[in-house]
C-alpha cells in the first residue's frame, strides 16, 4: 500500500491528514496551541508550538491507522502564510512568530513605499505593502528590536519552519513566497532588487521551489521525533491559501473558490500575471507551475464566529458535548429562527483590520443597527451575513478585473454548514458547489506530494481524478434581493466610520 501525508500549520493548531493513493482520508488529527495577542491588534505563536503540535499529530495519524510509516511515500506541507520566523546562526527560534493578521507594522508599510517605491513593488511583487506581509514584518523588528534583528541568520515562514525540523533543509515554495513580498512573481524567485534595498542577504531566505518539487528528506531525528521512516520525501508544498485551492481543483480559469477559515478568501487561477493596481486583491503565483492567482481576502471570517462563541454562546458550547453537534452548528440553527438581513442588524467583520477592499489596519468590528428587537439569533446571523458580505466585495472585484467566473466552489470550516452555504449562495447570486473532498487544505498538500512522487502525472491530472461535486446549490432570487439592499448599506458604512477608525487607533496607541 502507498500512502501520502497532508501537514497543515494553521492558525488555531496543525492539522495532520493520512491520505491512501486515491486520497481518500485514513486519519486525521489536529492539535491546538496558544495565540498571544499582547496588544490590541497584535497576534503571535511560538514556532516550536507548532512543532510539537506536528509531532503529536504525526504519531497519532499513524498509531491510529496501524499504517507501517515505510508505506508513506510523501509529506505535503502547507500553512498560514506571511508568518516570520526567524532564526539564530544555531537555527533557534529568536522571537515568537508574527502572524499573517498583526497589524503593528502600519508604519513599515509606509517605509517599504519610501525604500522600494508603490510602482516598484506592484511591478515586482504584485502586490502593494500590507500589514499581514512578510516584509513589513522584518522590518518592524529591525526598527523595534534591533537586537533581535540583528541575529537573525534565517527567515522563514510556518511550513517552512516545520520543512527545516523534518528535514533540515532550508526551502520554500513560490505561491507562499509571493507572500513574503521579497519575491518576483513574474520570474518566481527572489528579487535581488528588493533584498537589496533592504538589506536582506539571499542566504538568509531558503531556495525557492515549484510546489510539487521535493526538497529534503526526514531526517534520522525528525524520524524518532515523529514515527515517519527516515529518508522520507518532503516537497515544498504551498502556502494554505493555493493548497486548499488545489484540493478544491481550482487549477484553471472560470472556477472559483470561497474559503472561510479563520480568514475567508475568494479564490481564482489565471494564466497569466493580472495585477489590481489599487491593491485590493493580492496577484500571487499558484502551486501549479507557469500559472498564478488572485486571491481577496477577508481577515476576520471564521475568527469573528469564534470570537462570538467563546464570549457570548456558552449555552452552546455546554450543550454541543451532550447533543453530539459542533457548537458552531449550534449557532447557525439560532441564527436560521432569525429573517433574512437579521431585522437590520449588519455587521462589519474587521476584527483584525481589514484587506480586501480596505487596505486598513485601524479598522475594526461592527455591529450596526443595534435596536431593543435584537437577540442572540440576530447577532449570530448578523455575523454570517456580513463574513458573507465581505466575501462578495473580493468576488465583485475579481469579476471587475475580467476575470472569467462559471462556479464558486466552497470550503473551509464554513462549508459544513448548509445553512450558511445557502447563505453564501444568495449573496453571491451564483451556483455554489459543494465539493466530495474534505480537509482540503491539507489534501492539496497531499496532491502536491504524489505529483513530486510521480503518483500522479501533474497537478491538473490528480485533481481530475480525486476531486468530484457532491452537490450544487442554487441562488433564490428573492433572496438575493432582500441582500442586495442591505449590502448596499454594509458597503457604505466603511466609508462613514474611515476616518472615526482612525480615531479610535490614535486614542489606543
Amino acid at each position: 500500500m502507498a500512502f501520502l501525508i497532508g501537514i497543515d500549520i494553521g492558525t488555531s493548531g496543525v492539522k495532520t491528514v493520512l491520505f491512501d493513493s486515491q486520497c481518500n482520508i485514513i486519519s486525521s488529527e489536529i492539535e491546538e496551541y496558544p495565540l498571544y495577542q499582547p496588544k490590541n491588534g497584535w497576534a503571535e505563536q511560538d514556532p516550536e508550538d507548532w512543532w510539537n503540535a506536528t509531532c503529536i499529530t504525526l504519531k497519532k495519524v499513524l498509531r491510529k491507522s496501524c499504517v507501517n510509516p515505510n508505506e508513506v511515500k510523501a509529506i505535503g506541507l502547507t500553512g498560514q502564510m506571511h508568518s516570520i520566523v526567524a532564526l539564530d546562526s544555531n537555527n533557534d527560534v529568536l522571537r515568537r512568530s508574527i502572524l499573517w493578521c498583526d497589524q503593528r507594522s502600519d508604519k513599515e508599510c509606509d517605509e517599504l513605499k519610501n525604500i522600494i517605491g508603490i510602482d516598484k513593488l506592484f511591478s515586482i511583487t504584485g502586490n502593494p505593502p500590507l500589514t499581514g506581509f512578510t516584509a513589513s514584518k522584518l522590518i518592524w523588528i529591525k526598527n523595534n528590536e534591533p537586537q533581535i534583528f540583528g541575529e537573525i541568520k534565517k527567515i522563514l515562514l510556518s511550513k517552512d519552519y516545520i520543512r527545516y525540523k523534518l528535514t533540515g533543509e532550508f526551502a520554500t515554495d513560490v505561491s507562499d513566497a509571493s507572500g513574503m513580498q521579497f519575491l518576483n512573481i513574474k520570474e518566481r524567485n527572489w528579487s535581488s532588487e528588493i533584498l537589496s534595498k533592504l538589506g536582506i542577504d539571499n542566504d538568509q531566505l531558503g531556495k525557492v521551489y515549484e510546489s510539487h518539487e521535493i526538497t529534503g528528506k526526514v531526517s534520522k531525528d525528525a524520524s524518532e521525533l515523529t514515527g515517519l521512516a527516515k529518508g522520507t520525501p518532503v516537497v515544498a508544498g504551498a502556502g494554505d491559501q493555493a493548497a486548499g485551492a488545489i484540493g478544491n481543483g481550482i487549477v484553471k480559469p472560470g472556477i472559483v473558490s470561497s474559503t472561510i477559515g479563520t480568514s475567508g478568501v475568494v479564490f481564482a487561477s489565471i494564466n497569466k500575471v493580472e495585477i489590481d493596481n489599487l491593491g485590493r486583491v493580492h496577484t500571487f503565483c499558484h502551486a501549479v507551475p507557469n500559472t498564478w492567482h488572485i486571491m481577496g481576502v477577508t481577515q476576520g471570517a471564521g475568527l469573528s464566529l469564534k470570537w462570538f462563541r467563546d464570549n457570548f454562546c456558552q449555552d452552546e458550547l455546554s450543550s454541543s458535548e451532550k447533543l453530539g453537534l459542533s457548537s458552531y452548528d449550534l449557532m447557525c440553527m439560532e441564527a436560521s429562527k432569525a429573517e433574512i438581513g437579521s431585522n437590520g442588524l449588519i455587521y462589519l467583520p474587521y476584527l483584525m483590520g481589514e484587506r480586501t477592499p480596505h487596505l486598513d489596519s485601524d479598522a475594526r468590528g461592527v455591529f450596526f443597527g443595534i435596536s431593543s428587537t435584537h437577540k442572540k439569533k440576530h447577532f449570530i446571523r448578523s455575523i454570517l451575513e456580513g463574513i458573507t458580505f465581505s466575501l462578495r466585495d473580493c468576488l465583485d472585484i475579481i469579476k471587475s478585473m475580467g476575470i472569467q467566473v462559471e462556479e464558486v466552489r466552497i470550503a473551509g470550516g464554513g462549508s459544513n454548514n448548509n445553512f450558511w452555504n445557502q447563505i453564501q449562495t444568495d449573496i453571491f447570486n451564483h451556483k455554489v458547489a459543494r465539493l466530495n473532498s474534505f480537509e482540503t487544505t491539507a489534501l492539496g498538500a497531499a496532491i502536491l506530494a504524489g505529483v513530486g512522487i510521480g503518483m500522479y502525472k501533474d497537478v491538473n491530472e490528480a485533481c481530475e481524478i480525486v476531486i468530484n461535486k457532491s452537490e450544487t446549490l442554487q441562488p433564490n432570487a428573492k433572496n438575493n434581493q432582500v441582500y442586495n439592499k442591505y449590502y448596499s448599506v454594509y458597503r457604505n458604512l466603511y466609508s462613514s466610520l474611515k476616518h472615526d477608525f482612525k480615531k479610535l487607533h490614535n486614542i489606543l496607541e
